[in-house]
């Protein structure tokens, strides 16, 4: 049975997948994006679909609609961009929340919110699971955004708690794929447009840090699962793909595939920058029965493809 779906940063890397995703299943979609770090380009190619609608809103501002379902995706998620106006970073997962969460409460109707993985901060647990607390440095540059993102997992479970509502909280794990923003200052999209270009390749660090990285439709996949669980099942759950790399491997792969003379070059660990990340997704196989099923390799290959065509390379 379809049903009317609100998708705020709708128009977003992750956001326009999913868009795609639902309108397949034959649900009508709302995406709503304020478009600074979204892109119309990314959803274009939806615009003639009868069951998909655009609104330009900024969610720290309320929104009456009437919907079946809430994705809650709306946020700046690389460093580059929700550090670059981080007041704003941290409305809008707070303010944000707060206001999504009065929409799903007048409605009665299940909310789900894109948490993140940067919750657990530098993890001194490895690999991660949803019961750890994590290792946040509350006043560093990257706090907007992690403390941002915890303060909108408590503001959720504190409305399931006093009003029952239906919350869903995903933790995404590093997510690439096509339609990444060239400029974002992520890894996955840095270290493919510096091979395509030619240009040397930024590492931070020494090239030990570790990540692990889940291909954008296997992500969206456990997204849709946790939405149609049953009201009982909350989450917190991890989705993200548990094989590690460092990121001299990540480096030396992009540049087997490009076929790239770049150069590798190594520069200052940022401020707070996590040295592991891997998701412990044990609860994700029980509860969603998910698994990842796009292999690095294959995943790199498709979104190589897509910034090939985008940087005409």
């Amino acid at each position: 049975m379809s049903s009317r779906v609100l998708i705020t940063g709708g128009a977003g890397f992750i956001g326009s997948h999913l868009s795609e995703r639902l309108l397949d299943e034959g649900n009508e979609v709302i995406c709503v994006d304020n478009f600074f770090t979204g892109s119309r380009r990314n959803i274009e190619h939806l615009f003639g679909n009868p069951r998909f609608e655009v609104i330009r809103h900024d969610i720290t501002f309320p929104l009456y609609l009437e919907v079946d379902e809430i994705y809650n995706l709306a946020c700046p998620a690389s460093p580059v961009h929700y550090q670059h106006d981080p007041v704003q970073t941290t409305k809008t997962s707070v303010v944000g929340a707060i206001n999504m969460l009065g929409l799903a409460k007048r409605l009665r109707v299940p909310i789900l919110q894109a948490s993140t993985s940067e919750v657990y901060g530098d993890p001194a647990v490895h690999p991660q699971t949803e019961d750890y607390w994590g290792n946040v440095n509350p006043i560093g540059p990257r706090s907007c955004y992690d403390e941002g993102k915890r303060a909108a997992e408590t503001l959720f479970f504190d409305y399931r708690r006093q009003h029952d509502l239906s919350i869903k909280v995903i933790r995404i794990f590093n997510t690439y794929g096509p339609r990444m923003h060239p400029n974002d200052g992520r890894v996955v999209s840095n270290f493919i447009v510096q091979a395509l270009r030619g240009e040397p390749i930024t590492i931070y660090g020494d090239g030990s840090q570790t990540r692990s990285f889940c291909y954008v439709d296997d992500l969206v996949d456990g997204m849709v699962r946790l939405m149609n669980t049953d009201h009982d099942v909350t989450g917190p759950i991890n989705v993200g793909n548990p094989s590690e790399f460092t990121m001299l491997e990540l480096a030396n792969t992009v540049k087997q595939i490009t076929g790239s003379a770049s150069p590798i070059e190594y520069r200052g660990l940022p401020q707070d920058d996590p040295k592991q990340r891997q998701p412990n997704i044990a609860l994700a196989r029980d509860s969603l029965g998910w698994q990842p099923t796009v292999q690095l390799q294959a995943g790199l290959e498709r979104t190589i493809d897509y910034f090939r065509n985008e940087l005409a390379v």
